[in-house]
């Protein structure tokens, strides 16, 4: 069972080819003693079906944001919320830095200021993580793990994703208390390994913090 103390979340974020899905895998099986909640957005809800939808045919953009926003409400209310005030580490493949990342490129020219509007659907109800890991890599290096250009979704697109890694860079460097920029072309176990270390060390941290 995971150590009781100060419930502690962590998200992975990174552009579509970062290497998420391979790191997230290995975590589940060095931090297993931990017993962490590893889940992720879109997809632990039902709502993150209507996500997939909605991007599958390509609904108008403010359509698609506000459907990841309430994938990401529901996701809080059922999922995250309940496992914290559990006491449990939660790992979540993607969350709310998605959005800041994402859907400014793609609702640029559709809204005067998209992230500000994007942050104020937000306050108020989101989770703040405690410590959030962005893979950043060369953008040529992440499109070259992409399948067939005709089964790509329309964010798998090189010049949507530089726009999106620069939005992420730009979010880290603004909180680099919470962020820690990893080098996602270093070898994958050594990826994995750094990232559990620091888990760990976020967890051991939370045992000596006094719950609020």
């Amino acid at each position: 069972m995971a150590p009781e103390g100060t419930p502690v979340l962590i998200t992975i974020e990174g552009i579509d080819g970062s290497g998420k899905s391979t790191l997230l895998a290995r975590l589940q099986e060095l931090l297993a003693d931990l017993d962490p909640l590893f889940t992720r957005e879109p997809g632990a809800t039902w709502v993150g079906e209507s996500v997939r939808r909605a991007i599958a045919e390509r609904m108008d953009p403010i359509t698609e944001a506000l459907l990841f926003c309430a994938d990401h409400a529901a996701h809080i209310d059922t999922v995250i919320r309940p496992a914290l005030d559990e006491g449990r580490l939660v790992i979540s493949d993607r969350y709310a830095d998605s959005r800041f990342a994402y859907q400014p490129v793609v609702l640029d020219g559709i809204l005067p200021d998209p992230l500000s509007w994007l942050r104020g659907i937000h306050e108020g109800w989101s989770i703040r993580p405690d410590r959030t890991f962005l893979l950043v890599l060369p953008v040529e290096d992440a499109v070259s793990r992409f399948g067939p250009e005709k089964k790509r979704e329309h964010f798998e697109n090189a010049a949507i994703l530089e726009r999106v890694q620069a939005n992420y860079l730009s979010l880290a460097a603004a909180d680099p208390s919470r962020f820690v920029v990893v080098d996602a072309l270093l070898p994958k176990e050594e990826v994995a390994r750094f990232i559990a270390d620091e888990i760990r060390t976020s967890a051991r941290s939370s045992r000596r913090r006094p719950r609020a």
